[in-house]
């Protein structure tokens, strides 16, 4: 039964083997309405089968999912109603017209009459189909595929929308097309989407979460990567003097320079350095303090905003328990 105010998603515990394979272990998240949540992790890492899950296409071996508050084993219908997923390469009827293909999805759905009317029309209008309804869908571009697909989700108006890499092949063009968009559904829709593109995760999603060999890193990369920021430092002197000096601080963890485009710079101009740290408030007054005492002038220092592919990388790389 939907409880008002609960998660759109919560996963308790859940794993998933394919025969003596283990998928996913021991996954724990939680989803509240009007979040756009991004799924990282690598091929393998277990994110397809817990889409899946999610879906009411796989059981799980073990614990429990509940999306709009509907158990996906003991209610999957209601479940089935609340949800639309959106796979990579998602297959259409390419004999079908666009038009078509979309009223016939609406009826699927359960859309009859002047709401399936309305519900086509709304969504055509939401992916700019006008010009392409009376096309074949065998005809269409992988961009305007993809529209269409999407459209078709957004017809019986569900409450959690799920998305497989849904800007996989797509030109310049058409993955800001699709960023847009799914930026606009924040609020009226919960959104879950899976990218091998970390830039364009880190511009849609309000939350990320990083998943290997399928296992739940973190259910919130952005905000975990605060406890070690990164500090952006622009400092002139010699460069090995300005990293000895600031690696020597207590709480930092590495420096590095960063690329510089300008092949006329001087060595006198100041360089730009990226610094990784512990967070302590009394931090950046010790970098500027130490290099002050070595004659070297700070132009600036500042805390940066957490970049994903670092924290991605960090959380990748680190040595993990084997599963019992």
């Amino acid at each position: 039964m939907s409880v008002a105010g609960s998660p759109i998603v919560l996963a308790q515990h859940v794993s998933k083997w394919y025969g003596p394979r283990r998928a996913v272990t021991d996954v724990s998240f939680a989803i509240e309405p009007g979040e756009i949540v991004g799924l990282l992790g690598p091929n393998g890492s277990g994110k397809s089968t817990i889409f899946r899950i999610l879906c009411g296409y796989l059981a799980p071996s073990a614990g429990t999912v509940a999306v709009a508050g509907y158990d996906v084993m003991t209610d999957s219908l209601n479940v089935r109603r609340a949800i639309s997923y959106v796979p990579e390469d998602a297959p259409l009827y390419d004999h079908m017209r666009v038009g078509e293909f979309l009223r016939f999805m609406a009826r699927i759905k359960g859309l009859r009459g002047a709401a399936s009317a309305s519900a086509v029309e709304a969504a055509a209008a939401r992916l700019d189909l006008g010009g392409v309804m009376t096309m074949p869908t065998g005809k269409l571009s992988r961009g305007f595929r993809q529209r269409v697909s999407i459209a078709q989700a957004l017809l019986a108006d569900p409450k959690l929308l799920v998305l497989d890499e849904p800007t996989s092949g797509l030109d310049p063009h058409q993955v800001i097309a699709v960023r847009d968009l799914i930026r606009s559904l924040a609020g009226r829709h919960t959104v879950l989407i899976a990218s091998h593109v970390l830039p364009e995760i880190e511009k849609i999603a309000t939350r990320v979460m990083i998943l290997l060999d399928g296992t739940l890193l973190t259910t919130d990369a952005l905000t975990g990567s605060r406890e070690h920021p990164a500090l952006r430092l622009r400092a002139a002197g010699p460069e090995a003097a300005i990293r000895a000096t600031v690696s020597s601080v207590a709480g930092v963890r590495s420096i590095a320079a960063e690329p510089c485009g300008d092949a006329a710079k001087q060595p006198a101009e100041p360089a730009s350095y990226l610094i990784e740290a512990e967070r302590r408030s009394s931090l950046a007054a010790e970098i500027i303090t130490a290099l002050a005492g070595r004659g070297i002038a700070v132009s600036e220092l500042s805390e940066t905003a957490p970049d994903l592919e670092r924290v991605f990388l960090d959380l990748t790389r680190q040595p993990r328990k084997a599963a019992a």
